[in-house]
């Protein structure tokens, strides 16, 4: 992945080059334009918080998107579908873990709901049509997932997924999987808020950065210029 702050960060700086990634950045993520779900829980909520749990490729760029995005108290990177042993981003890079690099998003139903939050992950976040990969990221560990925390989670994905796969706003198939989620494991802390610390890192102006700027075109009412990072949460 990508060119951490870590010992990975020459190699990755090494893997850009061969990718002619290092010039401008360029619209690599386009957005897709895509119908509110038909099917949605109610966002007159007594619950002041929620949560959700997306995978989508790199963690940076879901966790950007998410924490420019109206509703939402806290986007945490981190990994899911695997053990607490394994949950490391030294571990989950053989792609043998079962973990996906995942992103826990805590967020007011009264202000957004699940459904929204899922019209964003398929619409900007990542392109749900690809197998177990996003952009140069190759592996399960990239995997497009839905980790649903109750039954109605899993009915609103469900139904969505259908309902754009009905409609074929993609060339392809969507791909993502859904699975309850079991447990949530943290990142490392140089993973957290990436994309907001380092915004001239060659893969965030390449993959991220247009994420964000194509949640802004697309959703306006839903996007926040200044990101609520987990930083400010501690």
């Amino acid at each position: 992945m990508r060119g951490a702050l870590n010992v990975a960060g020459l190699a990755a700086a090494a893997g850009l080059l061969a990718w002619g990634l290092l010039g401008n950045s360029a619209a690599t993520e386009k957005a897709v334009v895509l119908p509110a779900p038909v099917f949605d829980t109610a966002t007159a909520s007594s619950s002041a918080l929620e949560t959700a749990v997306f995978a989508g490729g790199c963690f940076w760029g879901v966790q950007a998107v998410f924490q420019h995005t109206q509703g939402v108290l806290n986007a945490v990177s981190g990994y899911s579908g695997g053990t607490r042993e394994t949950a490391t981003y030294a571990s989950i890079g053989s792609g043998r873990t079962g973990h996906a690099e995942a992103v826990q998003i805590s967020y007011d139903p009264r202000q957004i709901s699940y459904g929204k939050l899922l019209q964003i992950y398929f619409s900007v976040a990542h392109d749900p049509t690809q197998l177990n990969r996003q952009g140069p990221d190759t592996g399960p560990q990239y995997r497009s997932a839905i980790f649903y925390t109750d039954a109605q989670q899993k009915q609103v994905a469900e139904r969505y997924i259908a309902q754009l796969d009905s409609a074929r706003v993609y060339a392809g198939k969507i791909v993502t999987q859904l699975a309850p989620l079991n447990a949530f494991y943290p990142a490392e802390a140089y993973h957290q808020d990436y994309a907001t610390r380092n915004p001239n890192a060659p893969y965030i102006r390449r993959f991220d950065a247009p994420k964000i700027a194509n949640l802004k075109t697309v959703m306006p009412e839903l996007y926040r210029a200044t990101p609520v990072l987990v930083s400010s949460a501690r």
